[in-house]
């Protein structure tokens, strides 16, 4: 039960609309019980008396019962689920607020199949805990509470013939079929998520699969993880029948228990005949209220182990941010025997890195792939957190300024560049939502894009867009930006030489005293630069500028005669 705990707290939050319902609940079951036992009680008493007031006042009672019955249960039916709804809010909220800090870093260990099936799947599957895992126990146990007291002015045996029925239906049985279908829940969640983790796969990767003719292979795999999970559905599906079978049965044989016990005491002359079919329908009304507790292990398991899959998810380790703004003096950035080695690799990425990157400099970092360029990239925008050594902009410690305050006064171009589906408009607006068109039209123009408007339709993840445009797209929404930071990698990867060389001319014109870090593979049009690193297996080989690393006949001199070679 300890893995339901924060459900548990988000949902009596909502104690008002909780205790409202249970009261409710609690009313239409006595009522439904005091209805059945009038009914039961009329029918003796019919037979036994003449007197027509009687008869008439107890199919009032009946009468009564009946509505406040349904008027209870349509008010408990209200308040669960406003409380339910509610408290799965509450659950999103906070799940979200624990999973951002931990965002881009939580993808190197979820897939984004599983962590969909999470997100969606568990979340919404925790609707049950209020309705079918915490709700239903506490009713019913006041419900056959008062259901015994009031048994034990008539009979104390049959009072206790009810209890052992409720402690039976109640919790032994349930508790069984409980330990039962942990088993079965188990294999029905990793089946779910593996399906969902293959069909994320097969629809993000769907062209390459048709392009390599593998489509039918993946198909069929597919096929095969969906009809696993149908199949322990099936499993569950028969278990949870069967737990309720018994449950119903059990439930049977103690109201036969109560009709046989009390049959017994009125031959003996220790109970009233009047009062035996009284008996008989109470212990048949408390009793057909236990179905939903012959649901209860499959629900508690399923919300058992979707909270330990949301928990399993937020619970990494977060690196407490600092509280720092970054200052707006000019911005100098310094790397001080930095280190970093990627979890469950032996090769570290980046090994005693220093160098110093003066505020309006202009540095491109250059090496092979899989050098650190990218990396060094990472920390710098405080993703990753270094293993060792320091690293400081504006004479501040990165660890010290909090990360959003940081990303404000940056602008940044990645590999990979996430596009809404929606407009050109809406996807420039991400970096500032004050821009006005002319702006936008002026911000497209410069990295040669004039032929798009702002009203230009997106696709999702840009879809519809080439790499070069979806690069330039990028590079324009880091002009509006407007900050005098800027960290780009490989920002023109896909543009043709003589259009990169352009965009650079406007990106410098424009941040004629910003700072640019500019990661490239490309090594055309570097005499601009102000500083060159050159990158090899995560260490700094070569330093300096243009003229100073070319004089050295090193590596870079090296990769420039390559260059020149293949492009001759």
């Amino acid at each position: 039960m300890k893995e339901l705990k924060q459900i548990l707290t988000l949902t009596l939050h909502e104690k008002r609309d909780v205790a409202i319902a249970i009261f409710f609940g609690f009313l239409a079951g006595i009522a439904g019980a005091a209805l059945m036992a009038s009914s039961g009680y009329l029918i003796s008493k019919a037979a036994l008396t003449s007197q027509i007031t009687i008869l008439i006042v107890m199919g009032a009672c009946l009468k009564l019962f009946g509505l406040v019955s349904a008027l209870s249960r349509y008010a408990e039916r209200l308040f669960s689920h406003r409380a339910t709804f509610t408290m799965l809010s509450n659950l999103r909220v906070s799940f979200f607020e624990k999973l951002s800090p931990l965002a881009p870093g939580i993808f190197q260990k979820y897939r984004s199949g599983d962590l969909l099936a999470r997100i969606v799947g568990d979340v919404e599957s925790l609707q049950n805990f209020m309705l079918r895992v915490f709700y239903p126990p506490v009713v019913l146990g006041l419900v056959f509470l008062s259901t015994i007291f009031f048994a034990s002015f008539f009979s104390l045996a049959i009072a206790m013939v009810i209890l052992a029925g409720m402690l039976l239906t109640i919790v032994v049985v349930p508790a069984i079929f409980a330990w039962r279908q942990r088993r079965i829940d188990s294999a029905v969640r990793t089946s779910r998520a593996a399906l969902s983790t293959e069909a994320t796969e097969f629809l993000f990767g769907f062209r390459d699969l048709k392009i390599y003719q593998q489509l039918e292979r993946k198909e069929r795999d597919l096929t095969v993880f969906s009809e696993r999970y149908a199949e322990q559905q099936q499993k569950e599906g028969l278990e949870e029948n069967f737990g309720q079978s018994v449950n119903a049965f059990v439930a049977l044989l103690a109201s036969f228990f109560v009709l046989g016990l009390g049959a017994y005491f009125v031959s003996a002359g220790e109970l009233d005949g009047l009062y035996l079919a009284m008996l008989v329908m109470v212990s048949i009304a408390v009793f057909e209220n236990v179905a939903p507790m012959a649901a209860f292990p499959a629900h508690f398991e399923e919300n058992r182990k979707a909270a330990v899959r949301l928990e399993q998810v937020v619970t990494e380790p977060v690196r407490k941010p600092g509280d720092l703004a970054l200052p707006v003096k000019p911005i100098e950035i310094a790397f001080e025997n930095v280190s970093f080695t990627y979890p469950e690799e032996e090769r570290p990425a980046l090994s005693n890195i220093s160098l110093q990157l003066p505020s309006g400099s202009k540095t491109a970092i250059v090496g092979p792939s899989g050098s650190g360029k990218s990396t060094l990239l990472q920390l710098l925008l405080n993703v990753l957190p270094a293993d060792s050594g320091m690293i400081s902009i504006g004479g501040e410690p990165l660890e010290k300024l909090h990360p959003e305050k940081l990303w404000r006064r940056m602008n940044v171009v990645l590999q990979e560049n996430h596009f809404f589906f929606g407009t050109i408009r809406s996807n420039l607006l991400i970096a500032n939502e004050n821009a006005t068109d002319e702006e936008m039209e002026t911000a497209l123009a410069r990295v040669q894009l004039s032929a798009f408007s702002p009203d230009t339709k997106v696709n999702e993840k840009g879809e519809n867009l080439s790499g070069g445009e979806k690069q330039r797209l990028a590079i324009a929404r880091a002009m509006l930006r407007g900050e005098t930071l800027w960290l780009l990698d490989e920002p023109v990867s896909s543009v043709d030489s003589i259009t990169a060389k352009d965009i650079y001319s406007q990106l410098f014109e424009q941040g004629k005293d910003d700072t640019f870090v500019i990661i490239s593979h490309d090594l055309t049009g570097l005499e601009q630069m102000d500083q060159i690193i050159v990158m090899e297996q995560g260490q700094i080989v070569e330093a300096g500028t243009y003229e100073e690393i070319m004089e050295k006949q090193g590596h870079f001199f090296a990769l420039k005669q390559i260059e020149k070679s293949i492009f001759a």
